[in-house]
């Protein structure tokens, strides 16, 4: 699933892509479900002629800011993705959604596992008003942390990845933080120290920041890995540690990195670097 380095880089190649200010002048719905609340022809009617006024990310949401006050948010999910159109290609069967824009040139919705959905919303507060602070916002402190993790009894690991906790923070960079934190993914969140919780938030910062400098994380590929709307792949997967990297040394300490589930996801990890301590 595209985490918040993904989405950030498919936001900006968006806007690189200069489709701000763009009129949408048509729409096809091949998959009607990929459309939520709405059906196809209500979709339709309501996105042709507007105009796109800025486009951004909250947490893994993709904002499209429209005229006349609708927002298109957009959640890719496992497999989703957008691909900008210059020639005359025909799209292909696991393209759902097809945004015609008036200067020729179409955006295409790819979704192969079509668990990606399109809400068309007056006010988008509601559907993000359970999201937790943004983790690279300036705002988005060790304190403010700290405060987030109070008093929680559960592993840290399914924490992170709890959206109310902490915005956009996915499998792989949960797994590179906690590496670089040198903190066990079953630590329990409230027998994390101050000086624990510091580490948690710089290594965090850093590791989200490299990801998105690098374009995102993709892994093999396939037409289900990621990739930018202008056909790139990311570059940040040379530059993880653990994730993946089962049986292979840590480039820390040179111990193995290991595999296992916490709370049903694949988690990998050196034991050597975050022992695992015992909850208080």
């Amino acid at each position: 699933m595209p985490e918040l380095p993904e989405v950030e880089t498919v936001v900006r190649d968006l806007c690189a892509a200069r489709l701000v200010g763009r009129r949408i002048t048509g729409v096809r719905v091949r998959w009607p479900a990929t459309i939520a609340d709405l059906s196809p022809e209500q979709f339709k009617r309501r996105v042709v002629g507007r105009t796109i006024r800025a486009i951004r990310r909250r947490a893994k949401f993709i904002l499209w800011e429209l005229d006349q006050g609708r927002v298109l948010a957009v959640h890719l999910r496992m497999t989703g993705r957008f691909e900008v159109i210059a020639d005359n290609r025909t799209a292909g069967k696991h393209v759902h959604v097809v945004l015609l824009l008036d200067d020729g040139r179409r955006l295409w919705f790819h979704d192969t596992r079509k668990f990606g959905r399109f809400y068309l919303l007056q006010d988008p507060a509601p559907l993000l008003a359970r999201l937790g602070p943004e983790p690279l916002a300036n705002d988005f402190t060790a304190r403010r942390l700290a405060e987030a993790l109070a008093g929680r009894r559960r592993a840290i690991k399914p924490l992170l990845l709890d959206q109310s906790v902490v915005a956009g923070l996915g499998n792989i960079y949960v797994d590179e933080t906690l590496w670089a934190a040198r903190i066990h993914p079953l630590c329990a969140a409230h027998t994390l120290s101050p000086a624990q919780i510091r580490a948690l938030h710089r290594a965090m910062r850093r590791v989200l920041r490299q990801g998105v400098r690098n374009g995102g994380t993709t892994l093999g590929s396939g037409q289900t890995n990621f990739h930018s709307p202008v056909g790139g792949a990311g570059r940040n997967a040379d530059q993880l540690k653990v994730f993946r990297r089962t049986g292979r040394p840590c480039p820390r300490c040179g111990g193995t990195i290991e595999r296992m589930q916490v709370a049903q996801r694949s988690t990998h990890l050196c034991r050597r670097c975050q022992p695992q301590e015992i909850t208080r």
